[in-house]
């Protein structure tokens, strides 16, 4: 094999081996926060789960570590499917930028509530569950059945507090530690 092509098939191999031991060993880490993650309760009505959303609170995790005003917003994509951006800020809610572009398919038969998403191509999918949400899309609960991530988001950067105290019991309801939940600071 010519020197030049073996580069092009190893460089490549060995990236996708070292990512995925990053992504086994951050994941590892991480506490179980529900050990018997309920399906998700309601479908989903894409044209109105789409848009912007704020983290009010998660499960911290690697790529999320230390990051505050996180944001995610999620749009159709020519191809059908759902363009997913999350913005996170280091340190503050104004603190440096960093942007992760990726994209997620409907699984089928899930009544458009569970997720397939990729931010790093083909060979490394995550899990994403919408487990419940209110009946304007004013808030949602996003989980994955490993209970091991989760989110708390709303369509406001801050939510009054018998609202948080509410998201906080349905989840407890469904089985998750809320001990672990890392509140996110956003921009007032």
């Amino acid at each position: 094999m010519p020197r030049a092509h073996r580069h092009r098939v190893v460089l490549p191999t060995l990236f996708a081996f070292a990512a995925g031991y990053v992504v086994a060993k951050s994941f590892r880490s991480m506490p179980v926060g529900n050990t018997d993650v309920p399906e998700p309760v309601k479908p989903v009505d894409l044209d109105r789960y789409l848009g912007g959303w704020y983290e009010i609170g998660r499960y911290e995790n690697g790529f999320e570590r230390g990051r505050e005003g996180v944001t995610a917003d999620y749009s159709m994509r020519p191809d059908g499917l759902i363009r997913v951006l999350n913005i996170g800020h280091r340190g503050t809610p104004t603190g440096p930028v960093r942007a992760a572009e990726g994209k997620a398919r409907v699984v089928q038969g899930s009544r458009n509530a569970k997720f397939k998403v990729s931010f790093l191509g083909p060979l490394f999918l995550g899990d994403y569950w919408i487990l419940d949400h209110d009946d304007e899309y004013q808030w949602s609960i996003v989980g994955e059945p490993t209970g091991r991530y989760l989110w708390i988001l709303s369509r406001h950067p801050t939510v009054p507090q018998e609202v948080k105290n509410m998201l906080f019991e349905r989840t407890a309801r469904m089985g998750y530690d809320t001990s672990l939940i890392r509140l996110t600071l956003q921009p007032q």
